[in-house]
């Protein structure tokens, strides 16, 4: 992990199965999912519009943002369907036993 900081997101029982889980810290925003045991992390602001994305409905690996209704995929933040067209920034998350912890990279 060198040129990588890394943040503490929140605790992993926070997080219910199957729903989004949004965590401010300063001005940083972002959505966590837990599906079938792993965890994921995304920008909170869809690309689309004001939508967010820890509020959306989430089925499997896709999350439909609750503004315009478009879809990404929370493991690669690709579109999944319109009228999405820009990807999600997603978050490596680091394996720890208790916490959600994501890398950051250097800018």
């Amino acid at each position: 992990m060198t040129d990588a900081a890394i943040l503490t997101l929140c605790k992993k029982s926070e997080v219910s199965e199957d729903e989004g889980f949004k965590v401010e810290k300063d001005d940083f925003s972002v959505a966590v999912f837990h599906v079938e045991g792993e965890f994921f992390v995304m920008d909170d602001l869809c690309t689309h519009g004001p939508g967010s994305m820890s509020q959306g409905f989430l089925e499997g690996h896709i999350i439909e943002c609750n503004f315009h209704a478009g879809c990404f995929d929370i493991r690669t933040g690709e579109v999944a369907s319109p009228p999405c067209m820009v990807p999600m920034r997603t978050f490596k998350v680091v394996d720890d036993p208790e916490d959600v912890v994501i890398e950051l990279p250097s800018a």
